[in-house]
């Protein structure tokens, strides 16, 4: 009975039909590059904990947003670095601040390029805790009325979508009430619907200077042990008008990613996070194995689980090498 045994290696042994077969497929479409704005001019200054990866005026931005739309990622995700913090993140909502300046620049120079900005606190605030402390914590609803300004600062700018990072109960509505009122009914915004208090934050935060000065952000990020939690919160996000979801990391959550794919059906992007990045590249530096490959790999875990879009600091790597070897 031998011509009757199955063979899935039939599949695998040629490298067209592996390819024809091949279930899932990563391309420069899929993905969203994270930048870091800096003030200043001519500046490119590495991260050390995140190799490749630096901080940019905004005159550097503009010619890194030109190479990534040329290779053929279509959009950038922008999180600043002020000149000045204070107990608020006053930058965060100045029409003058440095984001605003990075926004205009950019859709200056490239109209059709997607520029999204990161709506939070924590990089403006001189306490790194992303909203406004009230008897050590930090105050839901006075941060809402910040976080709404400063998305609608962010929509004057020229911003094409807006997303909201801080986990404060209510701000999807809340923003979304606010651009409605002042005529950015069209701007999309996309909610990190479920982001966790996680440990894969690191190298980011060495990135924005946004550690916090005192305590952590248990009280409004969520724990890594809940599941069920995490579609209380999408659900949450849909109702009060989110257009696209988020999950925050990715990897360490693929679970909760299938969960949403599987129970909602607006559009799902994932943040592949710096710590994420950060040790496989750190990995690949000493020998331990292909850094490239094993990028590839965990990107490809990530739209398997179900994800449509996917935040990666490694975007542009990614479409240098697509444009090699396709």
């Amino acid at each position: 009975m031998d011509h009757l045994l199955r063979r899935p290696r039939r599949l695998r042994h040629h490298s067209t039909i592996r390819s024809l077969v091949r279930e899932t497929s990563l391309v420069p479409a899929d993905f969203i590059m994270p930048l870091f704005i800096c003030h200043g001019k001519e500046i490119r200054m590495p991260i050390g904990s995140m190799p490749g990866v630096s901080r940019l005026s905004v005159d550097v931005a503009v010619q890194e947003c030109r190479e990534l739309w040329e290779l053929g990622v279509p959009a950038v995700i922008l999180f600043g670095i002020p000149d000045h913090k204070d107990a608020t993140g006053s930058e965060g909502y100045d029409d003058n601040g440095i984001i605003q300046q990075a926004v205009r620049a950019i859709k200056e120079a490239l109209p059709q390029l997607i520029v999204i900005t990161d709506v939070c606190l924590c990089e403006y605030t001189d306490h790194g805790h992303c909203g406004v402390i009230v008897n050590g914590d930090v105050d839901n609803d006075t941060t809402v009325e910040l976080l709404v300004r400063e998305a609608v600062s962010h929509a004057r700018a020229g911003a094409d979508m807006v997303a909201p990072s801080d986990m404060m109960d209510g701000r999807v509505g809340a923003i979304r009430e606010g651009l409605d009122g002042n005529g950015f009914s069209h701007l999309p915004l996309m909610s990190y619907a479920v982001k966790y208090c996680s440990a894969f934050y690191g190298p980011f935060r060495d990135a924005a200077d946004s550690t916090p000065q005192f305590g952590d952000r248990k009280t409004y990020q969520m724990d890594p042990a809940n599941a069920r939690e995490a579609m209380v919160e999408a659900a949450l996000d849909v109702e009060e008008g989110a257009d696209i979801l988020m999950v925050k990391p990715a990897m360490p959550y693929l679970d909760i990613i299938s969960q949403l794919r599987e129970n909602f059906s607006l559009p799902l992007a994932a943040y592949h996070v710096s710590g994420e990045y950060a040790m496989i590249k750190a990995a690949g530096q000493n020998g331990w194995l292909d850094a490239d490959a094993a990028m590839t790999e965990a990107l490809l875990s990530i739209k398997r689980a179900g994800a449509d879009i996917i935040l990666s600091y490694y975007a542009k790597e990614f479409a240098q090498n697509f444009r090699q070897y396709s």
